[in-house]
């Protein structure tokens, strides 16, 4: 811009009023070109930002509380099961888990379950897993148990000791590797058996891993709920666990309907007894 005035002052004093209002010309055609360009800028600068769209939080219910777990506060027991331990089973259920598909799984403990709402079924599959972990742990988040049966006393290919089912679901180090949860034998073989900093007695991993266990029987091995197949014995019919279970299932969420318990399973057979392991390598990746 400035050298488009600096021509045309010079050449003013050399050449006649003519060739002056030429240049003048010039100068108003550069500043209003300068003007327009500056203006598009500015417009493009304050142009909105496009947001990302923010991902809806699913609608989360409390559970009711277990037999378990209301015997427990009658003793004031603090070993038991947290309200916010049921947000993060809602919160990590596939959709699978929430849809019809596993309606006819749940149909004896929600019969009422395809036709609920969305808010609803998160708390039956929130009630579920605090029944399993009485059954299984009764309720106490720094569970650790090293079984002696034959069948479930194995090496952990993790840890490379005996197997120990620890937490809230009886998990073991090998489901990092078979399901993908987040538990760290590096970290953890430093502490101590029970000390609530392991990250395998983490409330919420250990809760986290379980819902993909049971989304991994259920949707992709489309085994039933209630197997001699299952990760935990207390879901494998015809095994002593399989009853402490059910009588945990007894006050599910009132929306599910009336609960029935399944009828009742025979027993298992020596074989069927003999290839189950927990962790089941029936059902490993």
């Amino acid at each position: 811009m400035v050298v488009h005035v600096s021509m045309c002052l010079h050449m003013s004093v050399v050449v006649n009023k003519t060739t002056i209002g030429i240049c003048l010309t010039v100068v108003i055609s550069s500043l209003t070109v300068a003007l327009v360009a500056n203006h598009r800028g500015n417009t493009a600068s304050q142009a909105p930002v496009a947001q990302a769209p923010v991902k809806a939080q699913p609608q989360l219910k409390p559970a009711p509380s277990t037999p378990i777990a209301e015997k427990k506060a009658e003793l004031g027991d603090d070993e038991t099961w947290r309200p916010e331990w049921d947000a993060v089973i809602e919160k990590s259920l596939t959709p699978e888990l929430l849809s019809s598909q596993v309606a006819w799984d749940v149909g004896p403990f929600c019969p009422k379950f395809n036709h609920l709402p969305e808010a609803d079924k998160r708390a039956f599959w929130a009630y579920f897993f605090q029944a399993l972990s009485g059954a299984e742990a009764g309720l106490k988040a720094t569970a650790n148990v090293r079984h002696t049966e034959p069948e479930v006393a194995v090496k952990d290919s993790v840890s490379h000791r005996m197997v120990r089912s620890e937490g809230l679901l009886q998990l073991t180090y090998e489901d990092a590797k078979r399901y993908g949860c987040e538990f760290d034998w590096d970290n953890d073989k430093a502490l101590a058996e029970h000390d609530p900093d392991k990250s395998i007695l983490n409330p919420e991993n250990n809760l986290r891993c379980g819902v993909k266990i049971l989304h991994i029987q259920l949707v992709e091995h489309r085994k039933p709920l209630l197997s001699r197949t299952s990760y935990w014995s207390t879901l494998r019919p015809g095994w002593p666990e399989y009853r402490v279970f059910l009588k945990q299932m007894a006050n599910t969420p009132a929306v599910c309907g009336r609960f029935h318990a399944p009828a009742k399973q025979l027993p298992a057979t020596k074989d069927s007894v003999a290839m189950e392991t927990k962790p089941s390598t029936v059902i490993a990746h």
